[in-house]
């Protein structure tokens, strides 16, 4: 996906410097000469034609290397980082291993002593603790 869009980008960017080269062109057909379109007020507009698509040109080089010089996403397997519990002998991921990691520590925390469940209010009534949001009456 990631790289249909990067596609549809450079494509984007080209019709832009086409538009802006045909425009150039048109004026300076329609004139004759770049000073003959000076002296009818062209001339400002010839040279923002030319800057916007002088933009367009380098914004063009930088989506055309970018495109190519990306690293790699992180589901291709290319991640260092990652601890190798977390995935199989065949470089897929494995659940069963997360899970038994994630159900080791939850019984490590509880077995550190954490209180079972919190003191009751002493106002006898459904307990009152700070949310966001509207109160509850």
């Amino acid at each position: 996906m990631r790289n249909l869009k990067s596609v549809f980008g450079v494509i984007g960017t080209l019709a832009a410097i086409l538009y802006c080269g045909r425009l150039l062109y048109y004026f300076i057909d329609l004139t004759g000469s770049v000073q003959e379109a000076q002296t009818q007020g062209l001339g400002s507009t010839l040279l923002g034609l030319a800057a916007v698509g002088l933009f367009f040109g380098i914004l063009l080089i930088v989506k055309i290397v970018r495109m190519f010089a990306r690293p790699h996403s992180p589901g291709s397997g290319g991640r260092g980082g990652q601890d190798a519990s977390t995935h199989d002998g065949e470089g897929g991921f494995d659940a069963d291993a997360v899970l038994a990691r994630y159900m080791a520590k939850r019984s490590a925390e509880a077995a550190l002593g954490s209180p079972a469940a919190p003191p009751a209010p002493e106002g006898g009534g459904p307990a009152t603790r700070p949310s966001f949001g509207r109160r509850a009456r």
